[in-house]
Order: C-alpha cells, then sequence, then structure tokens
C-alpha cells in the first residue's frame, strides 16, 4: 500500500474499511459487556441468571480472559494458516452467531454463544489490527495516528453499543412497550443481545464491500521457511486441533448450560488462571530461549515482555469498567441526568465518548510533536499513572456509599474522564509498538501476545469484581488505584533502559 495514499483523512484508504468493521465489533461486545454482569446478577423474576456478584465475577472474568487469550492461537492461524483477511471474516462471523445464540432466551444458547464470541474475537482482534500497521511503512510517522484514528472507531462502536443494547435491556419504557405489545417483558435482555448480532452483521457487510481498498494487507499468510508440502502438512494438522478445539467448546458450553458453571464457579475460575500460566509461561520460555533471533530481534523480545506486563497491569484495573465499576454505578450511584433516570448500563459508553472526543487531539498532538513526542516507555507510565488516580478519586464516593447512599454520577464520570486519557497514552500506542518491536514472521502471533496481556487483565479484574460484596469499597478502590500508581512510577523508572533496547522503534 503505498504511503502516498491519502484517502482517508490523510491516511490510505483501507483504514476506512477497517475502522468500520471494528467499529461494528466493538458495538456488539461493548454492547453486550455493558449489561452481561447486571444480567447475570439480576434476579430470575425480571429475566436474569439470578446469581450473586461472588459467582457472576469469576464467570464474567473467566469470559472477558479468554476473549483475548484466544488471540494467541488466532494469530496464529491467520500467521500461517489463512492470512489475517480471511481470520477477520470468520471471526466475525463466529462472533455475530454468538449474539444471536444470545438472543434466544435458554440456558444453553447463553453459554455456547459466549463461547463463539470467545472463539470470532480471537480470530478478528489481533488480524484486524495487524492490517492497520501493514497499510504503513515501518518508519512513517503516521502509524501512532493511524492507531489513534482506528481507536476511533472502536470507540465510536463501543459509546453507541452500550446505548442501544442498555436501553433495549434496561430501560423500563422498552420494558412497558413489550408488555403492551403482548410480550414478555423480562425478554428485553434478549432483545438487547440481538441488537449486538445486527451490529456486527452490518460490520461484516461493509468489510466485505470495503476489502478492495486493503490492497494486500492481510491477503496471505507468510509460508517463506517452509515447503508447500510441510505447509499442507501443518493445515491439516491444524484443522485437526482446531476442529477438535471447536467440538470441545461446544460441550463446554452444552455442559455449562447445565448449571455446572455456576455451581463450580470457582473450579472454572481456577482452571482459567492455571490455563493462563501454562500458555503464558511456556510462550515466553519458546520465545527468548530460540536461537534463531538476532541480537536486535532479542532486545526487542525482551521490550514485549516490559509491555505485555505494564499492560496486563493497566488491564487488571482498567477493565474493571465492566464489573466493579458497573455494579457501583448500579447499586451506589443516582442515574438521573436533569431530572431523568438512564439505565446504569449506560455509563459504559463514557469511556469510549471521550475517547471519541480526546482521540483526535492524541492523534494530532503525537504527529505534531514528531519525533519530540514522549517515548513509547513513557507513555506507558503515564497510562499506569492515570488508571490509578482514576480509581483514588473515588475513595471519597465509596464512603459515602457504605451506607446505603447513593452518589452523584459527577464521581464515575470524572473517573472515565481520567482512565480515557491514561488508555489512549498506552493501548493504541502499544497496538502500534507491537507492530514495530516484533520480527515480520510472527508479527500476527506478537499482536496475540499484547492481548494475552488483556487476557491476564480482565481476568485479575473479574476476579476482584467478586470481592465486591464482601471487602469495603474504600479499601477495594484504594488498592486497586495504589497498584496502578506503582506501577507506572516503576516503567518510569526504567523508561531510559528500556528506549534503548527498542532502537529505532522506541517512538
Amino acid at each position: 500500500m503505498p504511503t502516498s495514499d491519502r484517502a482517508f483523512f490523510g491516511h490510505p484508504r483501507g483504514l476506512s474499511t477497517l475502522f468500520f468493521t471494528e467499529m461494528w465489533e466493538r458495538f456488539s461486545y461493548y454492547g453486550m459487556r455493558g449489561f452481561l454482569i447486571l444480567y447475570m446478577t439480576a434476579g430470575v423474576q425480571v429475566g436474569g441468571l439470578g446469581l450473586t456478584a461472588a459467582t457472576a465475577a469469576p464467570i464474567y472474568g473467566t469470559y472477558t480472559a479468554m476473549v483475548y487469550l484466544m488471540s494467541l492461537p488466532g494469530g496464529w492461524i491467520a500467521d500461517r494458516l489463512i492470512g489475517q483477511r480471511r481470520a477477520v471474516l470468520i471471526g466475525g462471523i463466529l462472533i455475530a452467531s454468538g449474539h444471536y445464540s444470545l438472543a434466544v432466551p435458554l440456558a444453553v444458547t447463553f453459554y455456547v454463544g459466549l463461547v463463539l464470541i470467545v472463539l470470532g474475537t480471537g480470530l478478528l482482534k489481533p488480524n484486524i489490527s495487524v492490517m492497520v500497521g501493514q497499510l504503513y511503512d515501518q518508519h512513517d510517522y503516521r502509524r501512532d495516528a493511524a492507531f489513534s484514528i482506528f481507536y476511533m472507531g472502536i470507540n465510536l462502536g463501543g459509546f453507541m453499543g452500550p446505548l442501544i443494547t442498555g436501553y433495549l435491556a434496561q430501560d423500563e419504557n422498552f420494558r412497558a412497550w413489550l408488555a403492551a405489545q403482548g410480550m414478555d417483558p423480562n425478554s428485553a435482555w434478549h432483545w438487547g443481545f440481538g441488537a449486538a448480532g445486527v451490529g456486527m452483521t452490518l460490520g461484516l457487510v461493509q468489510y466485505v464491500l470495503g476489502r478492495r481498498a486493503l490492497g494486500s494487507a492481510g491477503l496471505h499468510p507468510d509460508t517463506s521457511g517452509s515447503s508447500p508440502e510441510a505447509h499442507a502438512l501443518l493445515k491439516r494438522r491444524a484443522a485437526i486441533w482446531i476442529a477438535g478445539g471447536l467440538a470441545a467448546a461446544t460441550l463446554f458450553g452444552v455442559a455449562a448450560a447445565t448449571g455446572l458453571v455456576a455451581i463450580a464457579a470457582e473450579q472454572i475460575n481456577s482452571f482459567a488462571g492455571y490455563l493462563q500460566i501454562l500458555i503464558t509461561l511456556p510462550f515466553f520460555a519458546w520465545l527468548l530461549l530460540d536461537s534463531r533471533w538476532t541480537p536486535e530481534e532479542r532486545r526487542r523480545l525482551w521490550v514485549i515482555v516490559v509491555f505485555f506486563l505494564a499492560a496486563a497491569i493497566f488491564w487488571s484495573v482498567f477493565e474493571q469498567a465492566g464489573s466493579t465499576l458497573n455494579l457501583f454505578a448500579d447499586r451506589s450511584t443516582r442515574n438521573e441526568l436533569f431530572g431523568r433516570a438512564f439505565p446504569s448500563s449506560w455509563f459504559q459508553s463514557l469511556n469510549s465518548l471521550f475517547i471519541f472526543l480526546l482521540a483526535p487531539v492524541f492523534a494530532w498532538m503525537w504527529s505534531r510533536l514528531g519525533n519530540r513526542q514522549p517515548s513509547t516507555p513513557i507513555k506507558f507510565a503515564m497510562g499506569l499513572l492515570g488508571v490509578g488516580i482514576g480509581f483514588l478519586i473515588l475513595i471519597p464516593a465509596a464512603q459515602s456509599a457504605i451506607g446505603g447512599a447513593k452518589v452523584s454520577v459527577a464521581w464515575l464520570t470524572a473517573t472515565y474522564l481520567i482512565h480515557t486519557a491514561a488508555e489512549l497514552c498506552l493501548s493504541p500506542v502499544g497496538l502500534s509498538a507491537m507492530t514495530k518491536l516484533a520480527p515480520v514472521r510472527i508479527v500476527s502471533l506478537m499482536m496475540g501476545v499484547w492481548f494475552l496481556g488483556a487476557a491476564v487483565g480482565n481476568y485479575i479484574g473479574g476476579n476482584l469484581a467478586g470481592f465486591y460484596e464482601t471487602w469495603p469499597l474504600p479499601s477495594l478502590f484504594t488498592a486497586v488505584g495504589l497498584f496502578g500508581l506503582g506501577s507506572g512510577v516503576v516503567m518510569l523508572a526504567i523508561s531510559g533502559p528500556i528506549k534503548r533496547m527498542m532502537g529505532e522503534a522506541g517512538h
């Protein structure tokens, strides 16, 4: 793709195709996630699953962790077998199918739907980000700006999703309309799930129609270093493993529908934690001990390890938006604006709204500064510091909520604003850094490593939400905030050596 292509706000036309595909995928994901834990903890009499927070939170944490954990095999499949272009298409189809499954009000379809979304997101998320990077030359200073614009697409979908699905799932006026039409008002949750499926379907249609603008980006897997016969054998073996994985995932979904997940939530949660350890440690051992890397590649791989740890810490704090902060919004916040009540899940749109407003500012700022902009490690430190501060400012609100009082929407609004600025310092910059640091032959796999950090963070964040009903809220918010703040200080202290190890990719 020629770097002179500036048809989409100064960027290649293909960026628009990826922008809108990711927008609709995030519409579906954040739309459903915005009320997922609320649906699980809602009483059966109002159409929910009737689980306690201690039971629902580990299920939620396991689901969100597995969504990102599957980015590792998803990246490998694209790198070695089908290319990023096809991986995104297949992933989108699985995601849409998962949401439509959730729209059917049966226990089996609920859990099978979650499994399908996990598998589909694992294929789509790492590979669409890789394709963004492939639109640019290695030293094109538009890359960070492009990922910030791409992030606008992510968060435009993330803004619209909770508003629409949250209205359908929670709003009393919509429930009254369903009753007036002779339908069960408790089915409103499943209208929200169905709306998420429609969003992903629109994204698929747009992706297929706009594929020509992508040029050769993501079209073919990297088969260098292997003979056609060896590649064919690899594809046959991978097909067997993939089929086995799909069968196992389906069996898990069916078993979960019998109630085993609710009964054995602690065991399922422990299994997810052990699985992440069993994947993460051997993977990094294999990566770092491989003798084929050049000295420069090995230094950059160590930088990827540091960024992985920083990302895991960041997401462990940030991703409590869908669990801890969502429960705080539902139970301890006065959800009114100008005298009108609104669904608590609408708070999930604030982060995306602020990103949509601030991302152009950050994109302009990084482009304007050019070589004078803060290094990537400094940006990571800024993100960690910000996400910690965002939790610390909630401590007075948590003190007020101890006695059952409901606090102003201003508290959560301020937290989401600070978290948004922190996210823009770390997440799009991290995506861009991965495409620059990773060896070309494993670039999608390394993007999977970035999302593995998100998986670990989601798992930790979901488990912390399980203490929502047992820990004093001020203590919980203090511990989480100091964890992020302290990690930011450490990253700031080691930013110089990390930048030197990155070499030319330091910005």
